[in-house]
């Protein structure tokens, strides 16, 4: 694992910090069986398309990536502001996105962006922020409705998650409120099969996962 794992980041221009949570492609996607196109580079794909985009936004002041995936970082040396911490004995989601929390700071507004967002444009997460910033908390609902893809928090707010299947509810019940995204955002599309991967195909999916597929053709 590379770059800075030891202490905590300054605070700096007051911009946001995202953490993205990326399991070891080996175990990640297991849904996601396209015909010609190996899973576990796919899942590699996604995660850095989504971890480029996330840091290309313009509010994003750093993204901390929680994995311990050793090819992430390898594959990530183009792409600035980030900073990698493994994820160690962490287990589940919500323990993952805890630990970058950790190596943050509550004088900085955070947010925990899913790491499977392969058509994510930096804009549309800009959107996100802008909407949340005025809130204690806020949830971003995936394109079913029932998921999460975005959760903020605003600076001095303790961190809380609920991740998993149904997490939307039960993040509006910790206090988030839902922003009103709209159904076509690139921040609403997160992947876990096929059907999900060919929407996000339509809407642009970053360049890593496109050489991976090929073209959209992989999809079909």
């Amino acid at each position: 694992m590379t770059a800075q794992t030891d202490s905590p980041f300054p605070e700096s221009g007051g911009g946001w910090v995202v953490v993205v949570p990326v399991k070891p492609a080996a175990h990640g996607k297991s849904r996601l069986d396209v015909p010609g196109a190996d899973r576990i580079a796919l899942a590699r794909a996604i995660a850095l398309d989504t971890i480029a985009a996330a840091a290309a936004c313009e509010l994003v002041e750093r993204v901390v990536v929680v994995t311990d995936d050793g090819s992430i970082p390898l594959n990530a040396t183009d792409t600035p502001r980030l900073r990698f911490v493994p994820e160690g004995d962490a287990g589940g989601l919500d323990a993952a996105i805890a630990v970058g929390m950790a190596a943050s700071t509550e004088r900085m507004p955070r947010a925990a962006l899913l790491g499977d967002l392969p058509a994510l444009r930096p804009s549309h997460l800009a959107e996100a922020l802008r909407a949340a910033a005025s809130l204690p908390r806020a949830v971003v609902a995936d394109a079913e409705g029932t998921g999460s893809t975005l959760v903020t928090a605003s600076r001095g707010v303790s961190w809380e998650s609920a991740f998993g299947d149904g997490s939307f509810a039960r993040h509006v019940a910790l206090g988030c409120v839902a922003l009103a995204i709209p159904d076509a955002s690139t921040l609403r599309r997160d992947v876990d099969t096929v059907e999900q991967l060919r929407a996000a195909v339509a809407l642009g999916a970053g360049p890593r996962t496109t050489a991976v597929l090929g073209g959209a053709a992989r999809t079909r």
